[in-house]
């Protein structure tokens, strides 16, 4: 198949990989491309899969317009608008066989129901109003929606019935998180340093347990930086920078359990799975899809540090060989991009086979879930 794939423009779609939602494009690129299909990547131009990319903007827009002050702000909405107004043409001339939409912009899935262009859009963040909307309009049975847990399916649509969606959990390649029988008995957190991501919980709880922690991660938010998390490095707690490839693998393997503390409603959790694929069992605030992920290689607490502790006290104790096989089981790229060669065949088929096109008026949200 040709396949175009819309990456989100935030942050380039390149290792090494600001958070989740940039991993999961750049695997799914890869992977697609490995089995067979020929894949475009509309996405911010310094984005690098080691295949085509199509530039959608010049640079990643965090850079011009970081989130954490202009989110919400009509300079910012514009400059995306323009940039996704620009983009939908290019999908209907390009001769595309299926989009494949991880962009988080409103324009993709009403374009491709309206002009019955076959997408698949995956929701990779728990709803915001317009892409909600958005999501509502542009369901068709040639354009799908995935969630990457059974949570975010019933968050996205209310717990009703949703025919055009479909769960995907999202995927790693294992070979690039190899398993390690033995940890060091320390404790280590990976990610982006914000505050929704609650650094600065895992720092005190591993204080309170007497466990040392390692943190890596770019630091997204100086500011909680500076304030929540640097009066607590030394002491067991040390920050080890934002690591690439090969040296972040060593680097989590190594230890002897993660320490993942979302402090919102949290999709999924990638960096859940890519410890446990290395053995980690983990310690959790549970907030969003990490029972859903992690289910008995986890122990979970509330956000507080002192709950937290003792989770991490009894998880380092789960078996390694048990976090690993739920991942095997349940979290490889190679059924992540099954699941979306189905998908992306039920859209093809159905431009051909369903007469209708869907109206706006038909999945317009009722009043009372705008």
């Amino acid at each position: 198949m040709k396949i175009a794939v819309i990456g989100h423009v935030r942050f380039p779609i390149a290792r090494p990989f600001m958070g989740g939602m940039e991993a999961h494009c750049w695997h799914l690129c890869r992977g697609l491309r490995a089995r067979g299909h020929d894949v475009t990547l509309f996405a911010a131009g310094d984005s690098d899969w080691g295949g085509k990319v199509e530039p959608l903007v010049d640079v990643h827009y965090d850079r011009e317009f970081p989130w954490h002050k202009w989110h919400g702000t009509p300079e910012l909405t514009g400059h995306l608008d323009a940039a996704f107004e620009r983009l939908l043409p290019r999908l209907a001339e390009g001769g595309f066989d299926v989009v494949h939409n991880n962009s988080l912009h409103r324009f993709p899935p009403r374009f491709a129901a309206r002009h019955r262009i076959p997408m698949v859009t995956s929701l990779h963040v728990p709803p915001f109003d317009v892409l909600k909307r958005a999501v509502a309009d542009g369901g068709a049975p040639w354009s799908l929606f995935t969630t990457c847990s059974q949570r975010q399916l019933g968050v996205w649509f209310d717990g009703a019935d949703a025919p055009f969606a479909r769960v995907v959990p999202n995927g790693i390649d294992l070979a690039d998180w190899p398993f390690h029988p033995e940890g060091d008995g320390t404790a280590v957190w990976m990610g982006r340093i914000t505050p929704t991501k609650g650094t600065h919980l895992a720092a005190q709880a591993a204080k309170i347990a007497g466990i040392p922690l390692w943190i890596y991660g770019t630091i997204e938010d100086q500011g909680y930086f500076d304030s929540k998390i640097a009066p607590l490095l030394g002491e067991g707690v040390q920050y080890g920078g934002h690591l690439q490839d090969a040296d972040l693998t060593d680097a989590i393997a190594r230890a002897s359990v993660l320490l993942f503390t979302p402090l919102w409603d949290e999709p999924f959790g990638l960096a859940a799975i890519e410890a446990m694929a290395c053995g980690l069992p983990i310690a959790a605030v549970e907030n969003g899809a990490i029972r859903e992920v992690a289910g008995d290689a986890a122990r979970y607490a509330g956000a507080d540090a002192g709950e937290l502790a003792k989770a991490l006290r009894e998880a380092i104790g789960i078996p390694r060989w048990a976090a690993r096989e739920r991942v095997e089981r349940l979290f490889t790229v190679e059924h992540m991009l099954g699941a979306y060669e189905v998908l992306y065949g039920r859209a093809i088929d159905a431009v051909g086979h369903v007469s209708d096109v869907p109206s706006f008026e038909v999945f317009e949200l009722p009043p009372a879930l705008i």
